[in-house]
C-alpha cells in the first residue's frame, strides 16, 4: 500500500489527463467527455481520500518527496521536493472533492467548448495540488503562476451555448483584472522569497529553497518584516484582504457556476495557505509582529464587507462578497498563534469551502431556470423548486453559523482562539470586534433566502423544473459534509494535532 501513496502521481494525474484530453487524439463527443471526466475526479477523490487514511508524517512516501532529481537547479539549492502535512492533506482532499463537486455540476452549465473546459479545469486542479504540497518556495511559485494560466481561461471564456457579446466582454474583462490583481501579488511574493532565499545564504551558510532549510533566526530583524510584508501583499491578493480583493465579486458574477465554486471553494484558500506556510511557519518572529495589524485587516474584511454584501442586488455578487468576509475569520484565526487559532483556522477554510460551493451552487440552479440574477425581481421560488429551497434553507443556516453545521465550530472555535492569544491585546479585542459577524452574516443571508425564494410567483414560469438528479448529489453532497464536520469536528481537528 505504501508504494500507491505517491504524492507526484496526486499531483500530477490531473495535469496528464488534461494534456491527453485537449489533444486530438481524445474523442470530440461530448457526453463521452463529460463522464471520462467525471470518472476520473471520482477516482482522484478516492485516491486523496486512502492517501489521508493512511497519512503518517513519518511515512517515506508521504515526507520528502525529490521528483525529476534530487536537485533540480543545483547552483542555486533549487528542488522539486513535494511533501505533506497535515494541513496541506487536509486542503488536498478539499481540493479533490470539490473538483469532484464542480465536474458534476458541469453537465448542465458548460455548453460549447467542453474539452477545452474539462482541460484547464483539470490543469487548474493540478496546479492548486501543486501548492499545498509544494516543499521547496521557488517550486511553490512555480505552481502559483501555473494557476494562473488556466484561472484566466475558465473565467475570461463563456461556456453557455447563448451567451451574449456582453456576457463575453465582461468575462474577459474580469479574467484581465484577476490576471493583473494576481500578477501584483506575484511580484512582491517573489521578491519576498528573493530575500528570504538569499538572506538564509547570508547568515546561515545553508544554500536551500526548502522550506525545512530556512530560519528566520540570524536574518535581520528590519529584513524579516520587509520579507514578511512582501509575502503578505501576494497572498493577501489570493485571499483576499481588503483592499485587494475587488477583483473576486467581478470574476465570480461572469464566470460560469462550476468555476465560482472552485474560485470561493478552494482557490482562496491558496492564499490562506500562503500566509499559514511562509508567514506564521518560515517567519514566525516577524509574524508575531505583524499579527495585531493583520488581525485590524482582519475585522475589516469581517465587517465593512458584511455591510457591502447587505447592500448588493446581484446574489451572485453576494455570496461572491460573503466569502471575502468569511476570510477575515481564517486570517484572525492564524493572528491568535496558537493551536485552537490555527485550527479554527484550516477547520474554517474547510467548512466556507463546502458553504461557499453549496450557495454559488444554489445561485446557478435558480440563474438556469430563471435568467434572473437580481434579488428585486427574484421571488417565489419556494413554491416552484421546493427541493430546491430545502437544501437552499439548510445551507444557509449553516453559512450563518447555526449549531450542528461545521461553520458554528470553526466561529467558536477562532473567538476561543483569539481571546486567548497571548501575544497583543489588539487581538482580544478583534475576538469581541468579530462577534458582529455572527449577526451580520444572519442579515445578508436570511436576505438572500428571504427575497428571493418567498412572495408571490413571478409570471412566465409556470413550468420550471426542480432539481436534477446531478444537481441533487452535488447539494446533498455538500449538506453531508456540513453536518459531519459539524457533529464530528475532531475528523479535522484530531489531524491537525
Amino acid at each position: 500500500m505504501d508504494k500507491f501513496l505517491s504524492i507526484p502521481f496526486l499531483v500530477f494525474l490531473p495535469m496528464v489527463v488534461s494534456i491527453i484530453l485537449i489533444s486530438p487524439l481524445f474523442t470530440s463527443n461530448e457526453v463521452m467527455i463529460r463522464r471520462f471526466v467525471k470518472g476520473f475526479c471520482s477516482f482522484h477523490f478516492l485516491y486523496a481520500v486512502i492517501l489521508l487514511c493512511f497519512f503518517d508524517s513519518a511515512n517515506p512516501y508521504l515526507s520528502e518527496i525529490h521528483f525529476l532529481g534530487m536537485d533540480w537547479i543545483q547552483a542555486l539549492g533549487i528542488k522539486f521536493a513535494f511533501k505533506l502535512d497535515s494541513v496541506s492533506i487536509i486542503l488536498s482532499v478539499l481540493t479533490s472533492f470539490i473538483f469532484m463537486l464542480a465536474a458534476i455540476a458541469s453537465k448542465f452549465n458548460i455548453r460549447k467548448n467542453q474539452k477545452f473546459y474539462y482541460s484547464m479545469l483539470l490543469l487548474l486542479m493540478s496546479a492548486i495540488l501543486g501548492i499545498f504540497s509544494s516543499n521547496d518556495m521557488f517550486l511553490f511559485f512555480l505552481f502559483w503562476e501555473l494557476e494562473m494560466i488556466p484561472a484566466y481561461f475558465l473565467i475570461g471564456s463563456k461556456f453557455l451555448q447563448n451567451s451574449t457579446v456582453e456576457q463575453e466582454t465582461e468575462a474577459k474583462n474580469s479574467a484581465v483584472k484577476f490576471i493583473l490583481y494576481t500578477f501584483f501579488g506575484s511580484m512582491f511574493m517573489l521578491l519576498g522569497i528573493l530575500l528570504l532565499h538569499f538572506y538564509n545564504f547570508a547568515s546561515s551558510g545553508v544554500l536551500s529553497a526548502s522550506f525545512a532549510d530556512i530560519s528566520d533566526i540570524s536574518i535581520p530583524y528590519g529584513i524579516q518584516i520587509t520579507i514578511a510584508v512582501c509575502l503578505l501583499i501576494g497572498f493577501g491578493v489570493k485571499l483576499p484582504i481588503v483592499p485587494l480583493h475587488t477583483w473576486l465579486p467581478d470574476a465570480h458574477t461572469n464566470a460560469v457556476t462550476p468555476v465560482s465554486m472552485v474560485l470561493a471553494g478552494i482557490l482562496l484558500k491558496t492564499g490562506g495557505y500562503g500566509i499559514y506556510k511562509f508567514n506564521y511557519l518560515t517567519l514566525p518572529n516577524s509574524f508575531k509582529v505583524i499579527a495585531p495589524v493583520l488581525a485590524v485587516f482582519a475585522i475589516i474584511n469581517i465587517i465593512y464587507i458584511a455591510f457591502v454584501t447587505y447592500a448588493q442586488t446581484d446574489i451572485k455578487r453576494i455570496v461572491a462578497y460573503s466569502s471575502i468576509s468569511n476570510m477575515g475569520l481564517v486570517l484572525l484565526g492564524l493572528c491568535a498563534i496558537n493551536k485552537i487559532g490555527l485550527s479554527a483556522s484550516i477547520f474554517h477554510m474547510v467548512s466556507h469551502g463546502l458553504v461557499s460551493c453549496g450557495l454559488f451552487m444554489i445561485v446557478g440552479i435558480v440563474y438556469l431556470r430563471f435568467k434572473e440574477r437580481n434579488i428585486n425581481i427574484l421571488q417565489g421560488i419556494a413554491n416552484k423548486l421546493p427541493r430546491l429551497y430545502g437544501f437552499a434553507v439548510l445551507i444557509v443556516l449553516a453559512s450563518i453559523g447555526v449549531p450542528l453545521f461545521a461553520p458554528f465550530i470553526s466561529e467558536i472555535l477562532t473567538i476561543i482562539g483569539t481571546l486567548n492569544s497571548e501575544f497583543s491585546v489588539v487581538l482580544k479585542y478583534s475576538a469581541i470586534f468579530a462577534l458582529p459577524l455572527l449577526i451580520l452574516s444572519s442579515c445578508y443571508m436570511l436576505k438572500f433566502l428571504h427575497r428571493g425564494f418567498f412572495g408571490a410567483d413571478m409570471d412566465g414560469f409556470d413550468k420550471v423544473n426542480d432539481i436534477s438528479i446531478h444537481e441533487f448529489i452535488v447539494l446533498a453532497a455538500i449538506l453531508a459534509g456540513l453536518l459531519i464536520f459539524g457533529l464530528y469536528p475532531n475528523s479535522i481537528i484530531g489531524l491537525l494535532g
